[in-house]
């Protein structure tokens, strides 16, 4: 770690903020972690600052239902342990301002850091809805915690191009749908249409740089997806199988053109999709893998993909 970097005690809310850290060399600095940051593994071994007012383990429609509940009850979804904060005396506290779904709200954390008597913590708050967003805050991260980050973005821009040079002349795209929750029904938006793209697919549902969209079996239909990209936000491989499954119940399921020709596919979303970090760059070269089998070997296959 550089020498400017040896007094940080960063405490990072969000599991993206955490790979970002990690990826400009900053780990070793992290004193604390929300309970969802769990990359690089090492990281499970700090003490967890936050703390789920709902229960994951529910399926996606009670999931949902719980999270309506809290926010008409005018309740974070999440809640902050100030106890372990004030023990913990951060110099940084890394949050979002993007999603109160995603992660602990703003407000409450500019509320913790205001009754903390031990310290008082720069916050530095993230709000990216495009690639290009997150490789701003990467930046801006690093210049925050003093350390240079244009080579790490440098590395992981290459790899961006790398996928775009072999994409970018093909023709006849696939028509890919992307799906971001299974119940109620809900199309990846923010940064996943551009990735869609840049992997040589046609993007049909969501838009880019805006928040993911409720999506309707009709709409969903009338889309009529070459591709379905199964990616729900915090569930991993075995779970979003789980999920699709149900979802495969659907009368109008089997009439999906991708699912006539079996060309549904499950994804990690909680560890790349849905992650505005360093590990976009992963999910981009999955979507390639899966819209063109012929171009990209299936280096993720098994791990951050499967065929349904």
């Amino acid at each position: 770690m550089p020498e400017a970097t040896n007094n940080l005690r960063i405490i990072s809310l969000l599991p993206s903020a955490t790979e970002i850290i990690d990826c400009l060399g900053l780990t070793t600095a992290l004193v604390g972690r929300s309970h969802e940051c769990d990359y690089p593994p090492s990281v499970k071994d700090l003490p967890p600052c936050t703390a789920a007012r709902l229960d994951s383990h529910q399926t996606s429609s009670e999931i949902d239902r719980q999270v309506e509940q809290l926010v008409q009850s005018a309740l974070s979804i999440y809640k902050i342990d100030l106890a372990v904060l004030e023990e913990l005396k951060p110099t940084h506290i890394v949050t979002q301002d993007q999603c109160d779904v995603c992660a602990v709200s703003f407000g409450d954390v500019i509320k913790a850091v205001g009754e903390l008597t031990q310290s008082s913590p720069q916050i530095i708050s993230l709000q990216p809805n495009t690639l290009g967003e997150v490789w701003q805050d990467i930046a801006r991260v690093g210049e925050q915690l003093g350390v240079d980050a244009a080579p790490v973005l440098q590395s992981l821009w290459e790899r961006v191009e790398a996928c775009c040079e072999q994409t970018q002349s093909l023709t006849n795209l696939p028509r890919v749908g992307t799906i971001e929750w299974t119940e109620p029904l809900m199309a990846a938006g923010n940064w996943n249409p551009e990735l869609v793209t840049m992997a040589g697919g046609e993007n049909l549902l969501g838009k880019l740089g805006q928040h993911s969209p409720y999506l309707s079996w009709k709409e969903l239909m009338t889309a009529n997806p070459d591709v379905l990209v199964i990616m729900p936000c915090g569930f991993d491989l075995p779970r979003t199988r789980t999920e699709t499954t149900q979802l495969a119940q659907h009368p109008q399921w089997q009439h999906l053109k991708a699912v006539q020709n079996q060309q549904v596919y499950i994804t990690d979303g909680n560890a790349y999709f849905n992650r505005p970090g360093p590990r976009l760059v992963d999910s981009l070269e999955i979507l390639a893998e899966i819209l063109h089998p012929d171009l990209f070997p299936p280096r993720y296959c098994g791990t951050g993909w499967e065929i349904f």
